[in-house]
């Protein structure tokens, strides 16, 4: 599966934002899709998860209350909505899609991702 994740830019404290992921392929609904952001000078972090249905959301305790996963499957989009940004919010965020067949309870918890998209930046000026 291909990912482009796009509707990263800047905005200040305590604005919104709402990133999107397309996916490629007619297999989207069977893949757990998830979100991750590396930070300047840091490694990547898990931010959440959404299961196939998109009924299941898991996050990272710094986004909890702010931010939301969802996801189209008729559109083969999964969605990150920010609210509440905060300057260290500030990272290029990845969408990324499970291998087929991974377990919820390890993807819930940020592994068995295998499958990235390009990156999009999200800039939280103070």
């Amino acid at each position: 599966v291909q990912l482009q994740a796009s509707g990263g830019g800047l905005v200040q404290a305590g604005g919104s934002l709402r990133l999107s992921c397309a996916a490629s392929g007619r297999t989207f609904s069977s893949y757990l899709m998830g979100w991750f952001r590396q930070a300047p000078g840091k490694g990547r972090m898990f931010v959440g998860a959404i299961n196939w249905g998109g009924g299941v959301t898991s996050y990272a305790d710094p986004v909890i209350g702010r931010f939301t996963i969802s996801r189209d499957n008729a559109k083969n989009t999964v969605y990150l909505q920010m609210n509440r940004l905060k300057p260290e919010d500030t990272a290029v965020y990845y969408c990324a899609a499970s291998k087929m067949g991974s377990r919820w309870s390890s993807v819930s918890r940020g592994y068995e991702f295998v499958y990235w998209g390009q990156g999009t930046l999200v800039t939280v000026s103070s």
